[in-house]
């Protein structure tokens, strides 16, 4: 059973070819792949904390061919956990991944940090009361209230289905 679909949401955002983005909590790459397909001219940091996803994510690349992305272990609730420059890249996802981080503040302060002025960050996590995923959460409410914190303003919210919620952020 499929949760989400990456392709449809990355479709719902404005996106150029050459552009520089990141994958935070990236594991095996369900946004990295299709977001460097999507980024052709552009370059996709797939970052982790985990080394088995991110060489599972590695080989895959390699299979289909898949020449701009740049795998980085890290600790993204360290501060310059990334290892990216300032104001580096113009989009950050973080899919299903806050509701499991104990410091969320930490890793949206981090993209707030590597997004370029205008940047886009998109938040995907699970929806309060649905009946799949695990138990601890990251509602929404609480996405938009630590984003909003961290300097960022919403722009929409978009479609992931009847299990997550989608936000998207411009800082």
């Amino acid at each position: 059973m499929i949760f989400l679909n990456p392709k449809e949401i990355l479709d719902q955002l404005d996106l150029k070819d050459d552009m520089s983005a990141a994958e935070f909590g990236a594991g095996s790459g369900s946004f990295s792949i299709p977001l460097a397909k999507k980024l052709d001219e552009g370059l996709v940091y797939a970052i982790d904390v985990q080394t088995e996803p991110l060489s599972a994510l590695k080989g895959r690349a390699k299979q289909e061919g898949i020449k701009n992305i740049r795998v980085l272990r890290s600790n993204l609730e360290k501060q310059k956990g990334s290892s990216l420059q300032s104001e580096s890249v113009d989009l950050v996802v973080i899919p299903n991944m806050l509701f499991q981080a104990e410091d969320k503040g930490a890793i949206i302060s981090e993209g707030s940090r590597i997004l370029k002025s205008g940047g886009i960050l998109v938040i995907i996590d699970w929806r309060k009361g649905s009946s799949k995923g695990p138990e601890e959460r990251f509602s929404r409410e609480e996405a938009v209230k630590a984003s909003e914190s961290k300097g960022f303003r919403i722009e929409k919210e978009i479609d992931a289905g009847k299990y997550h919620y989608c936000l998207v952020f411009r800082k």
